[in-house]
């Protein structure tokens, strides 16, 4: 919250009673009206600042309200932009209480090196009944599930009421209230609580680069003011509006919206105990037509509140990750404040995924491009690997128009061979490449198809396809360094140490300290060929042990049974090894 910002606005449930603040600056009178008081009018008090204040004794918790907004010759009827609950999205405020047994919840998410992200959306992750909408408690279900595939942290796709009863959450109409649909604020609650137990963080999608859609909104126009037809007190009234989603850009210009919003993060991470945000569309943020290097359509205040999002998260809890969705590139966005940086944690590698498609793409080797998969190994920002989120797919790059990427590797046989060897392939880089590795639900057991927001996941593949689901925990095994022989895949250092065009044969090694446990190498055959005696050089002599082949029978009946050495070894530098085609391998030494 800014400095002299307004404290205590929405419903507040006190002993005795219920307050009632709003803003509501261009509003001639303002009344609160409710089943409290039979849904008379109850006047509230301009505080000659904007806001109006009362307190009604006989108001209570779980009673329904709105407010009565007169400007003019004009009545509205509003939905309180602070509540906590609704009836509906299209129904009325609800006074929530905001109490919780946390049960001494002290939880602290792990070093961003050690961090596995699965990003799910509530609605379809998981539906016990294939009619009903997805709730918190079902992802609370499947908590074991994921934290047996090695997660620890969770990413929840927006949660906050939506303008419809189901969709992807972006469209969102009231930022401070959580779907009902999905289980209301105690339903996620609960699940952050239960994620805390198994050692599982919880990072909130957030959406501030617009609220919408236009004219469906209470916020549009609220107290009756505005300005050549655009949305009033809560918008930009002007050019600066435009979005690609309607003209509902926030006013990042007027301290009680940039209040409204910084509330609403300390909100998510005090209150609700959430340990990270992401923050979506930030380049719509700071630019008004989503520009990286274009100052004439730049937004200093939208950039300020970056800034202001990132200080008030660390300051609430200074372990949180704060990620930025933003297409630039630009390493300002994960600078630290004190440099001229936005401040975040880290941000997606929003091309990535399109790196590992040309890559895997085709089962014609003379069409893989390698060029692209060669130069992300060394992208980074700041010098920091672990400033960018790598993942092949996501709810974006897997819909508007694309799909999976083994629906893309494979049209119409997502789940067959070649999509499953692929897929491992993809799986093998996202967790031996710096950064910090993401999944998106149900690409651990082979989902095809498009994400969509009607179709929950095909958990029947979970069980067909356990043994893929294997081939990614014996991965994130590796990426965590449980057994204690694969270090390097948590450090900084990586290196190109063999390109082979020709054969589509690419080799790098990982490394933290360097030595024993620690130096990771990593060769992928993307080409079709076995080699049986492939010659490369490695950065140390000695023994080298197999720690992942992904061509093991054991993740796939249909998987040819080649015999790869458990080890090779190396006295002058080169080594002798046997790579399956199609097929990604990891080594370390123990000595």
């Amino acid at each position: 919250m800014e400095k002299h910002g307004k404290k205590n606005v929405g419903a507040i449930v006190r002993k005795s009673n219920v307050s009632f603040r709003v803003w509501a600056p261009f509003a001639n009178s303002v009344s609160v009206t409710g089943s409290f008081n039979n849904w008379s009018e109850t006047p509230l008090v301009s505080e000659n600042d904007g806001y109006w204040f009362g307190e009604i004794n006989d108001a209570k918790a779980g009673q329904e309200y709105k407010y009565i907004i007169k400007n003019g010759k004009n009545t509205y009827y509003r939905n309180d932009p602070r509540a906590l609950h609704f009836t509906t999205s299209a129904g009325c405020s609800v006074i929530a209480s905001t109490t919780f047994d946390w049960e001494d919840d002290s939880f602290n998410p792990i070093p961003f090196n050690q961090q596995i992200i699965y990003e799910l959306h509530v609605g379809t992750f998981y539906r016990p009944d294939p009619a009903d909408n997805g709730t918190f408690q079902d992802v609370i279900d499947k908590l074991d599930y994921l934290s047996d595939l090695g997660i620890n942290m969770i990413e929840l796709m927006p949660i906050s009421s939506m303008s419809m009863d189901r969709g992807w959450g972006y469209a969102i109409d009231y930022i401070f209230a959580v779907e009902s649909l999905y289980g209301g604020r105690h339903g996620l609650m609960e699940l952050v609580r239960a994620a805390h137990k198994k050692g599982i963080g919880v990072v909130l999608d957030v959406v501030y680069n617009h609220f919408g859609p236009d004219e469906s909104l209470d916020l549009w126009q609220f107290d009756g003011w505005s300005q050549d037809g655009k949305g009033g007190i809560y918008f930009y009234n002007d050019w600066r509006a435009e979005t690609p989603w309607g003209n509902t850009r926030p006013d990042f210009g007027r301290s009680e919206v940039r209040q409204y919003i910084l509330d609403n993060v300390r909100m998510w991470m005090q209150d609700c105990h959430v340990d990270g945000l992401r923050v979506d569309s930030t380049i719509f943020i700071r630019n008004v037509n989503g520009h990286n290097d274009d100052p004439s359509t730049d937004l200093p205040d939208g950039w300020a509140l970056l800034q202001q999002i990132n200080s008030l998260a660390k300051k609430i809890n200074p372990s949180a990750i704060t990620i930025a969705e933003d297409i630039g590139g630009n390493e300002y966005i994960t600078k630290p404040q004190n440099e001229g940086g936005a401040g975040f944690s880290s941000q997606w590698a929003v091309g990535f995924p399109q790196v590992l498609r040309d890559a895997l793409y085709t089962n014609n080797p003379d069409n893989i491009n390698l060029t692209g998969i060669c130069a992300s190994l060394n992208q980074r920002f700041n010098n920091n690997s672990f400033q960018r989120i790598i993942y092949s797919d996501s709810h974006d790059s897997s819909a508007n128009g694309s799909a999976r990427l083994n629906e893309v590797i494979a049209p119409g046989k997502s789940n067959g061979t070649f999509a499953r060897k692929q897929s491992l392939i993809a799986a093998a880089i996202l967790m031996t490449y710096p950064g910090i590795p993401m999944l998106f639900q149900g690409q651990e057991f082979m989902e095809g198809g498009s994400f969509n927001d009607w179709q929950g996941l095909s958990w029947e593949n979970s069980v067909r396809y356990k043994n893929i689901t294997l081939a990614y925990n014996h991965l994130i095994s590796l990426r965590k360094n449980i057994h204690g022989n694969s270090a390097g895949l948590m450090g900084e250092s990586v290196n190109l140490i063999h390109m082979d065009e020709y054969n589509k044969v690419l080799a790098y090694h990982r490394w933290q300290n360097g030595g024993a446990k620690d130096d990771v190498i990593i060769i992928i055959n993307f080409g079709d060929k076995l080699h049986e005696r492939y010659v490369m050089d490695l950065p140390r002599i000695g023994t080298w042990n197999v720690r992942f082949n992904s061509n093991w029978n054991g993740y796939s009946q249909d998987f040819k049974n080649i015999d790869v050495p458990e080890n090779v070894t190396t006295e002058s530098g080169g080594a002798v090894f046997v790579l399956p085609p199609e097929s990604a391998l990891i080594f370390s030494q123990d000595t």
